[in-house]
């Protein structure tokens, strides 16, 4: 009887380790050859991702135990039901190998290095799991910049990650908005992404003082401020007793005269999640 169990993938063999024929075979299918130049990259990405294991033993086992028909049939299910997913796989990997194999030899230290590959063991977790297709767009953008570029530490690139996992696309529409016009204020962000404004009390401006407020508490946008020659932040100017008298009801969730900024982070998650332009490993944006 042949054993049924998946097959292990190690994250990355080291100089000398003969990869077995498993795993050459998946690589050829997923990468259609050009993974044997990125083979630590290709091997962390897959070891980072569970059921890619699964596929190689279940795979194995229907094709060496004829016999057993009623098991076969429920791994030829399951095969289907993951055949989308390989593909899936293979095209991110083949995107993310031709853009990296674009960059030149000087970033092939950068993107075997041990933190580099831990980077993406993180990234194709993060992209396994994700359940929408914009997510799974920035995050191969993600580990794909972060090969090339040093604009902040790795540690950052993991919040990345984490801020991928825990933002929602509103969220995202949001700080895109803030990027390609800074200065812009709530009022403002509403009306490019919406047709007319609610009620206060609805649950969409209840929505969005939630993204607003998710935003600035996680240090990705702020209200605009005034700095001095260090770059410290300037106290705004109290208006003491010509203080315009209260309306009586509480600032819009709307408000139309606060202008609002991405922070210097925030700015930086944009260049490595949401642009396609990226300066060589090393230089670092303006």
């Amino acid at each position: 009887m042949a054993d049924d169990k998946p097959i292990e993938i190690v994250p990355a063999p080291t100089k000398g380790t003969e990869l077995s024929a498993a795993e050459n075979a998946l690589i050829e299918k997923l990468t259609g050859g050009s993974g044997r130049k990125y083979v630590r990259f290709v091997l962390a990405a897959l070891g980072s991702i569970p059921w890619v294991g699964g596929v190689l033993g279940a795979a194995a086992a229907l094709s060496g135990e004829h016999e057993q028909g009623k098991i076969n049939e429920l791994q030829k299910l399951w095969l289907q039901e993951h055949k989308e997913k390989i593909h899936e796989l293979g095209q991110t990997l083949q995107d993310i190998l031709t853009r990296l194999d674009g960059f030149g030899e000087e970033v092939r230290d950068r993107i075997e290095s041990p933190a580099y590959l831990a980077l993406v063991r993180r990234t194709f977790r993060s992209w396994d799991e994700a359940d929408t297709q914009e997510k799974k767009q920035m995050l191969k953008k993600l580990i794909t910049n972060a090969g090339a570029i040093t604009l902040c530490p790795d540690d950052l690139v993991r919040l990345f990650v984490s801020w991928i996992d825990q933002y929602h696309e509103a969220h995202f529409l949001v700080v895109r908005h803030v990027y390609r016009n800074p200065g812009v204020t709530r009022g403002e962000i509403w009306d490019a992404i919406h047709p007319r404004r609610p009620r206060e009390d609805s649950a969409e401006a209840d929505l969005f003082k939630y993204l607003i407020r998710d935003l600035t508490l996680g240090g990705v946008m702020r209200q605009e401020r005034e700095t001095n020659a260090q770059g410290q932040f300037v106290r705004r100017p109290t208006q003491g007793a010509r203080r315009s008298p209260s309306s009586g009801v509480m600032e819009s969730a709307f408000e139309d005269t606060k202008p609002y900024e991405l922070t210097q982070l925030g700015g930086q998650f944009v260049h490595y999640v949401m642009e396609d332009v990226v300066p060589q490993l090393g230089q670092a944006q303006q």
